[in-house]
């Protein structure tokens, strides 16, 4: 049963490959916004964990992220989602990445849940 307040962090050390020079974001080599999105996406999949009925899964389908600190190599960031409704299948997230005390990114994520098979049938 998935239900408001549910949540879950992931944390990342930036590496290079986690850099806005190598996603093609920017050429500086700072967290990219792009992978700031992922981590947050990780989050909340991970908030789920354990959650959906059997055969299910959730696949993203919209993310709004204010990215607004830079993060150099080596800095520890973490992402933390927190489900802030449930409507039929769909799910919104509130979503933020900190360093620290440093706020990095807030946004909001939304999810739906889907049955796998018939997912994955769908893009063939």
């Amino acid at each position: 049963m998935i239900s408001s307040g549910m949540s879950a962090s992931i944390s990342l050390v930036v590496m290079e490959q986690d850099t806005a020079i190598a996603l093609g974001s920017g050429d500086v080599a700072v967290l990219a916004t792009p992978r700031v999105g992922a981590l947050s996406e990780e989050a909340a999949v991970a908030a789920l964990a354990g959650s959906l009925p059997g055969g299910a899964t959730t696949v993203g389908t919209n993310i709004t992220l204010d990215h607004l600190a830079a993060s150099g190599v080596g800095s520890s960031v973490t992402a933390t989602a927190t489900v802030i409704s449930v409507e039929g299948n769909k799910i919104l997230f509130s979503v933020d990445v900190s360093e620290g005390d440093k706020l990095v990114a807030k946004g909001v994520h939304t999810r739906l849940v889907v049955d796998r098979t018939r997912f994955i049938r769908s893009i063939s």
